[in-house]
């Protein structure tokens, strides 16, 4: 009889440590897939940054005009302060153009399928297919005629915001290595800082 108790006590026994080790698989299984959720959405971030377009033409759009008196004036140099690529933060830019207009934020679908992409920075008033007057309100529709990046071009796109501006086109050498990015398009006024002496 006793020996019953205990065998039978022993099951019990056995059952809720397997039962308790079973609910901490599920547990790191459930952690493990958040994690995979966050990186998923790192990686999705990354790989908009990649697609990015690092070297450009020096052509800009019709219409465009060149700011007459800009705070980095053509062929000056500036610390980028933005890092809408990898090893843009921290570069020394040269200015190869400064044109007064206005800049947007941008949310989009890619012409070329994938993932919506959120929040670009940045598209000027130029690069849109017949806009109405500068500024549009966010939440205005707009169709995209830059090519910053691979599906842009041709992308319908929702303004989140506008920002009255001088933007750059910049050459840099990026901080963690690499050819040289030439004619990038765009980055603000408030995204450049003097070069200290």
């Amino acid at each position: 009889m006793k020996t019953k108790k205990v065998i039978l006590g022993l099951g019990l026994s056995l059952s809720l440590i397997l039962a308790a080790c079973g609910n901490n698989n599920e547990g790191i299984n459930q952690e493990s897939g958040n994690n995979q959720s966050t990186s998923n959405s790192s990686a999705n971030s990354e790989s908009h940054m990649e697609e990015m377009d690092h070297s450009g033409s020096s052509e800009v759009p019709e219409g465009l005009k060149r700011a007459e008196n800009p705070t980095y004036p053509e062929s000056s140099k500036a610390i980028i302060e933005t890092d809408h690529m990898k090893g843009m933060k921290g570069a020394e830019a040269t200015i190869s153009g400064a044109f007064e207009t206005t800049s947007y934020v941008v949310s989009y679908m890619p012409t070329n399928g994938g993932e919506p992409v959120e929040n670009h920075k940045w598209v000027i008033h130029e690069e849109l297919d017949q806009p109405d007057n500068a500024p549009l309100a966010p939440g205005t529709e707009v169709t995209l005629n830059a090519s910053h990046m691979k599906g842009m071009e041709g992308a319908n796109a929702t303004i989140e915001s506008a920002n009255q501006t001088t933007v750059y086109m910049i050459d840099y050498m990026p901080t963690t290595g690499g050819e040289k990015v030439t004619n990038h398009k765009w980055v603000t006024e408030d995204e450049l800082s003097p070069i200290v002496q």
